[in-house]
């Protein structure tokens, strides 16, 4: 019997090779029917997409039917796989159809679609300029074409953008570093959204600048604020004598009653501790530099640092802290300068070491302590100053003296509610 003959050996009677053919023919027979059992659960709809696909693989792995015939098996494979997004699988069945016949329109057609899912635009472009060479007339090739081609336009001008945003971010963020500026979160971000900072071709840095009235917490908004405008000009114009506030019934808030102030507060260490070596104190101290963004420990290794050095300079440099927040590390200050433009990170926010640093910093927070600015000097001079970390973009309390509230504000009996 031909069935019990070793794979690769050829009949050898006319017996054998009768069989042999009548095994080719039920073979074929049910591939076929396969093939037609998938064709209609295909039509069937989604819910039999996944029974179409069975019986296509069956009938290919019955290895029966002629290349022709097997090519379109796996083009119909492709097709219903694009059909359930399965689009890599989609790509590889078309290809194996083209394989075994390269002039397969459909398998083509359908190599086109799934390199298009998968955003390989380049090689669906050229699935259809193979398509086109063999049917110059095929309108569906043609209309995939022109997507294709509207694609690839969309996609080379928003990488222009993307580049673009990063450029002009970097540009901005180098220029806050050679100030000397520090950039901390977002105080009041439902009042600014996400204003920033503009760099012009002069080098010249442009900010929003967010008021607070402290008294009622009422707000304004300077939407162009140059860093080489003094103060005093800017507020000529917020408090001109015919525009008075609408909730400043008793007029207390005329311009030369207007007092403008910034946030900072001082933090304690947040970690102490004492050992004895050799009969000296050694004092070792656990504390979050602003600078940097990093945890350090100092040790005075037998030398009294807490009384000259740490206070001195550390305590200026690492301790007196914004009431903001932590300083941005450039990463981070990135990722702000590129929200909402076509380079926005998916990143999340910060990370769990940052979040537990601002929680201690918190905790270690004394009460806000308020710095007059004087209105001669400009935006830039204010800014740069080592105790002012902006909060993404610069926060300014204005109080009049006027005011029953301004003795309150200057006593520190009051924060702002998000301190």
């Amino acid at each position: 019997m031909a069935l019990w003959m070793e794979k690769g050996s050829e009949p050898l009677t006319e017996n054998e090779k009768a069989d042999l053919e009548a095994i080719a023919a039920i073979k074929e027979s049910a591939a076929l029917e396969l093939k037609e059992k998938g064709n209609q659960y295909v039509k069937m709809g989604k819910k039999h997409y996944s029974d179409a696909i069975d019986c296509y693989t069956r009938a290919i792995n019955q290895k029966a039917l002629s290349d022709s015939e097997t090519s379109i098996l796996f083009s119909n494979r492709a097709h219903v796989n694009l059909l359930l997004g399965n689009f890599r699988r989609a790509l590889t069945d078309a290809n194996d159809a083209l394989k075994l016949n390269p002039s397969s329109i459909k398998a083509i057609y359908r190599a086109a679609k799934a390199s298009i899912s998968l955003n390989l635009l380049d090689e669906a472009q050229d699935y259809c300029q193979m398509g086109l060479h063999l049917d110059p007339k095929n309108e569906e090739l043609k209309k995939l074409d022109n997507q294709i081609g509207l694609k690839i336009l969309d996609n080379e001008k928003h990488e222009a953008q993307v580049s673009k945003a990063i450029a002009e971010a970097k540009e901005i963020v180098s220029a806050t570093e050679n100030r000397g500026l520090k950039i901390g979160k977002a105080m009041y971000r439902e009042l600014t959204g996400l204003k920033k900072p503009v760099l012009d071709k002069s080098n010249i840095l442009h900010w929003p600048v967010l008021l607070l009235y402290a008294e009622v917490m009422s707000s304004d908004f300077i939407e162009d604020f140059c860093e080489t405008d003094m103060f005093s000009v800017h507020l000529d114009m917020v408090f001109a004598d015919d525009q008075p506030l609408p909730w400043d019934v008793e007029n207390n808030y005329k311009r030369e009653f207007i007092e403008l102030y910034y946030e900072v507060s001082f933090l304690l260490p947040l970690k102490l501790y004492s050992s004895y070596c050799c009969d000296k104190v050694i004092f070792t101290i656990r504390f979050f530099c602003l600078h940097c963004s990093y945890w350090h420990i100092v040790s005075n290794i037998g030398k009294l640092i807490l009384q000259k050095q740490f206070f001195s300079l550390a305590s200026y440099s690492l301790f007196y802290q914004a009431g903001l927040g932590l300083r941005l590390s450039k990463e981070k200050l990135l990722r702000y300068l590129l929200e909402g433009t076509a380079a926005a990170s998916n990143g999340e926010g910060i990370g769990d070491d940052e979040k537990d640093a601002v929680d201690n910093l918190k905790q270690n927070q004394s009460s806000p302590k308020w710095i007059k600015v004087n209105e001669r000097r400009t935006l830039h001079d204010v800014l740069k100053e080592p105790n002012f970390i902006i909060p993404e973009i610069p926060v300014f309390y204005v109080v009049s003296k006027q005011s029953s509230f301004y003795k309150k504000f200057k006593d520190g009996k009051w924060a702002p509610p998000s301190a």
